[in-house]
């Protein structure tokens, strides 16, 4: 009689279980309720992204009493829609009934009010003129104007080196001298450039590219080069900037992030305006469901004069909406920038 005929019911058992590691006639393992939905809605997306029709979305759409939903929404960015209303800094109380938690898990999870932080109190209003120069300082309407009169930009050219050459004789140097020759009409088209922002419009920067999309995670661009001057000193502080935000059915192209920053920072500006800024215009033209901002940088004005502390930095923040209403989603951002 061969051996295996004398194997015993449960050694067989056993061995048929080892069968690619579980019994063929064993129940396979139970799926939470939760899986399966989440597993759905993943489906759902993933549908979604292949076959929906995306558009790019009109400036001129973009109004804060407009609550209706795109006229191509699928089921998929319905639910979205439901599941993530829109928030506006002003609702920041409401928060939380208006935001729904990014995942179940978190629901009971509300931010004490020891650690909550309050709605900013101080806003430009309003923060973003699309007809004008988004925050115009008096005259730059008369300079953008200008591009269509080359006259009056020379003229504006040359009063600007004349009040140059007046530095130079002022500080005891002579403007007439070889090195400085011609050093008054180069530094005026240099000043020129340093603040090209006065002549850009936000409208021009997003130029739409603006798009609906079925996402509602954190999307950020990281250490975004800022170059911009000290208004108290007109000497440069420069350093990175980090712009993010959870959006609620619109995201907005990835390289506007930077044509944002670059348009408020070529500007005579103070760090903590600049960032705020930034988040203000974010959150106009895409009302998203939070926008955080977050800049470091090195200011001459106090590396080569004053206290002369070279290794200082300095670094500000902005956070609207649930970034600044939750804290586990504020400590979430705040980390991803960290990670390198």
């Amino acid at each position: 009689m061969e051996p295996f005929l004398h194997q015993s019911a449960g050694e067989k058992s056993a061995q048929t279980r080892m069968v690619n590691g579980h019994s063929p006639h064993a129940a396979p393992p139970a799926t939470s309720a939760l899986d399966q939905v989440e597993r759905k809605r993943t489906a759902q997306s993933i549908q979604a992204s292949m076959n929906a029709h995306r558009e790019p979305i009109s400036m001129d759409r973009l109004h804060l009493d407009d609550e209706s939903d795109p006229p191509h929404m699928n089921g998929s960015q319905e639910h979205s829609a439901e599941q993530y209303e829109q928030v506006e800094d002003g609702d920041i109380e409401d928060l939380d009934v208006k935001v729904a938690a990014r995942d179940a898990r978190d629901e009971a999870l509300v931010t004490p009010a020891a650690i909550s932080r309050a709605a900013s109190p101080f806003t430009a209003h309003p923060p973003v003129d699309f007809d004008g120069l988004s925050w115009p300082s008096a005259g730059t309407l008369a300079r953008l104007q200008e591009r269509n009169n080359p006259e009056e930009a020379q003229a504006r050219l040359k009063k600007l080196s004349g009040a140059v050459r007046t530095i130079l004789e002022c500080i005891g140097e002579d403007p007439d001298r070889e090195g400085l020759h011609g050093t008054p009409e180069r530094y005026a088209k240099a000043m020129m450039f340093f603040t090209r922002g006065y002549e850009e419009n936000l409208r021009d920067i997003v130029n739409g590219a603006v798009f609906h999309e079925d996402h509602d995670e954190l999307v950020i661009v990281k250490d975004i080069e800022v170059y911009s001057l000290c208004e108290h000193h007109l000497v440069p502080f420069t350093g990175k900037m980090h712009i993010g935000y959870i959006p609620a059915r619109r995201v907005i192209g990835l390289s506007k992030l930077a044509r944002i920053a670059d348009m408020f920072s070529r500007r005579l500006q103070v760090q903590e305006r600049l960032t705020k800024q930034v988040a203000l215009a974010l959150s106009e033209v895409l009302k998203p469901q939070g926008v955080g901002v977050v800049m470091e940088s090195s200011h001459l004005c106090m590396v080569m004069r004053g206290v002369e502390k070279h290794g200082a930095t300095t670094t500000t923040s902005c956070m609207l909406g649930a970034m600044r209403k939750r804290a586990k989603t504020r400590e979430e951002f705040l980390s991803l920038l960290n990670r390198r």
